[in-house]
């Protein structure tokens, strides 16, 4: 099965968790700036001597497709990396992904993926392949 992951994290822990996705094979993913808040319910900022409040703040939302077996370790990689122990470090959704439609062609289904890559899983370890090319190992079961 398919999954796709959204974390909500700080603006600041982006590169760190590109960084910690990328050390284990993770390299396509979305992202999107956003605005909100969760139970912190916004910060009070101060400029010039005048305070206001900030009831959505700036963030980005990572998306990443991927395979079932490999869910547990981006979750637990992107924890690591976005964590501080504050309020607002983010959160994680992930949600099971149906079907998958190449918007040039029509393709449907999870084989022909918006990422096109296909595992193969051997005895050298899971690979990606993009057309006749084979990349670095990734994580595999």
């Amino acid at each position: 099965m398919t999954k796709k992951i959204e974390a909500i994290i700080r603006e600041e822990t982006l590169d760190a968790v590109k960084s910690a996705l990328r050390d284990i094979g993770i390299v396509g993913m979305n992202v999107i700036e956003v605005r909100g808040h969760g139970r912190q319910g916004g910060i009070e900022l101060s400029w010039r001597g005048t305070s206001y409040q900030m009831d959505l703040i700036p963030k980005y939302q990572v998306n990443i497709i991927l395979s079932d077996h490999n869910v547990e370790k981006a979750v637990q990689a992107i924890m690591q990396a976005a964590r501080t122990g504050a309020q607002g470090d983010g959160v994680i959704f992930v949600y099971p992904v149906d079907d998958v439609i190449r918007i040039r062609t029509g393709e449907r289904g999870l084989l022909h993926s918006v990422i096109q890559m296909t595992l193969i899983c051997a005895a050298k370890g899971c690979h990606v392949v993009r057309g006749n090319r084979v990349s670095s190992p990734i994580f595999c079961r």
